[in-house]
């Protein structure tokens, strides 16, 4: 019996943190949309800010398509990352926020893009 207990206390650990190398967690699927390069770059570029509108994000992440924009942000506002607010006026003025959650992650994220930057050139002339 307190084997059993023992058993099942693990997986509800499991289940309530999270098992990254588990392929049945959701957590992989929360790893691939933070750690995609469209995703992260959302998350620093709302960072800091009070809020920035679709066309805004667009402008400062080059390369990103309109369609990728969105489909990254539906995402992470899924994730509870982002939050979106329709001011519901025509013609539509939509803007964007971190929640808690973003700004908590972002913090994270920066440390590992200020270090990606510091050492691009070791990165890359090995």
């Amino acid at each position: 019996m307190a084997k059993e207990k023992q058993i099942l206390s693990n997986i509800e650990e499991k289940f309530i943190k999270g098992d990254i190398f588990s392929d049945k967690c959701p957590s992989r699927e929360a790893l691939k949309v933070l750690t995609s390069r469209w995703g992260l770059l959302i998350l620093l570029s709302l960072y800091g800010k009070e809020s920035l509108r679709f066309s805004q994000l667009r402008e400062k992440i080059q390369g990103i398509s309109e369609k990728m924009l969105s489909q990254n942000l539906k995402k992470l506002e899924a994730y509870k990352l982002v939050s979106r607010f329709s001011h519901g006026v025509v013609p539509p003025v939509v803007e964007y926020s971190l929640t808690d959650y973003g700004i908590e992650f972002s913090q994270k994220a920066i440390e590992l893009t200020d270090w990606i930057e510091e050492n691009i050139t070791n990165i890359y002339n090995r």
